[in-house]
């Protein structure tokens, strides 16, 4: 879901949420239900996902889990515009579509690059302060930069028929939902990794450290060859 910049064919009505009437339950699922999005838009292994695994076998938990909040945030931001019907965003986001991509795949072959040339070994001494920004911010860009992420909402909220929330209040929960399902996702991700941290050693970690830069550099390589299509 990360990874095309490509139009999708999504009816035009998606992009204007309605409030509907719902059931008595739906009020009790809107919550559940946007953590699922969340947690679908999340999973799928992309550059958010290489980096938080690197960071976390590298730095830890804390780190891993901050970088991929960047990708929550950024993710809470498409849901909100999905689940509000603000087609004025979604509109200008898809009349930029190929710009988006070029700046996300240039940033993701520097990223490559700069991956390969940094030395990756196990540390004790926690990441903080400017290195923890850094890495919410770089999540944050390459997942704002990707059109990709908010067609798979508008996708998610067609199949779902709107999801059928009844007023501004249900559409935050839905949401919140989102943000939570997503952190959730990073969250479980960044303890199940370090968990094994301790396993690798640091020729395994400069091993990992170069599949990490040249599976970054080929997303951004992918981005841009979209270009040409």
């Amino acid at each position: 879901m990360r990874l095309t910049c490509r139009r999708i064919a999504i009816k035009k009505t998606t992009c204007h949420f309605l409030f509907r009437t719902h059931s008595p339950s739906m009020g009790f699922l809107t919550l559940p239900t946007g953590m699922l999005i969340g947690l679908a838009i999340a999973a799928p292994v992309g550059p958010v996902g290489i980096l938080c695994i690197r960071r976390a076998l590298a730095d830890g938990r804390f780190a891993a889990f901050v970088a991929g909040l960047g990708a929550a945030v950024a993710d809470t931001f498409y849901g909100a515009v999905a689940a509000f019907g603000l087609s004025f965003i979604s509109d200008w986001l898809m009349e930029w579509e190929r710009s988006l991509c070029l700046v996300g795949g240039l940033f993701l072959l520097g990223l490559g690059v700069r991956t390969w040339f940094t030395p990756c070994a196990l540390s004790d001494t926690p990441l903080s302060g400017a290195g923890l920004v850094k890495d919410f911010f770089a999540t944050l860009v390459i997942t704002l930069t990707n059109p990709g992420t908010i067609l798979a909402f508008l996708g998610i909220f067609a199949a779902l028929g709107g999801v059928g929330v009844s007023g501004p209040g249900e559409a935050w929960l839905l949401v919140l939902g989102v943000f939570l399902g997503s952190t959730l996702w990073w969250m479980a991700l960044s303890f199940s990794v370090t968990a094994l941290r301790n396993r690798f050693s640091e020729r395994w970690l400069t091993k990992l450290n170069h599949y990490s830069a040249l599976g970054l550099g080929l997303f951004g390589l992918v981005l841009l060859v979209s270009l040409l299509f």
